[in-house]
């Protein structure tokens, strides 16, 4: 296959790409980017490219693969590097001494205003804070799985409200 129609094979499908690379990155500018990538790698793969082979199919393959080499990157790179300063880990090493008292205040705290919701709210929200999951609640109350959601929704709700003087 030519070079010319090679490319101008590349460039009717390449407005096909621009979607799935909004649904891969979920933002604008990246997604030109990776199109961009795209269409790059393919001219460059061209030899790669077998005639008859679903062109279309081809470069969303190079897409995804683009997209998948670069999130591991930056996934690598976030483990090995980050963005603060070396100063914190010398004060991070430094011993200090720590009031348990205003924690231990703030526990029970939780504590009693937990012990006071409503005995029909606390017991659900009690059975999802041990993590049990939402059908599990429903099947051991012997209630829908709606009126256990909106119990816990409700506790967590009246939870926030009365311990808003904690912050």
């Amino acid at each position: 296959m030519s070079s010319v129609s090679f490319n101008s094979l590349i460039e009717s499908n390449s407005t096909y790409l621009q979607p799935f690379a909004i649904s891969l990155t979920q933002d604008a500018d990246d997604a030109k980017d990776l199109v961009q990538e795209t269409l790059y790698k393919a001219i460059v793969y061209k030899d790669k490219f077998q005639e008859g082979t679903n062109v279309k199919a081809w470069l969303y393959t190079i897409m995804r693969n683009i997209f998948i080499n670069n999130y591991r990157r930056l996934q690598k790179f976030r483990g090995v590097s980050s963005d603060t300063p070396q100063d914190f880990y010398l004060v991070k090493q430094q011993k200090f001494a720590t009031n348990g008292g205003v924690s231990n205040i703030n526990l029970a705290a939780i504590k009693k205003a937990i012990d006071d919701l409503p005995e029909i709210l606390r017991i659900s929200f009690e059975l999802h804070y041990l993590g049990y999951k939402y059908q599990e609640i429903a099947e051991t109350l012997n209630e829908p799985l709606g009126t256990i959601k909106s119990r816990i929704h409700f506790a967590r709700k009246t939870l926030t409200e009365n311990l808003k003087h904690l912050r």
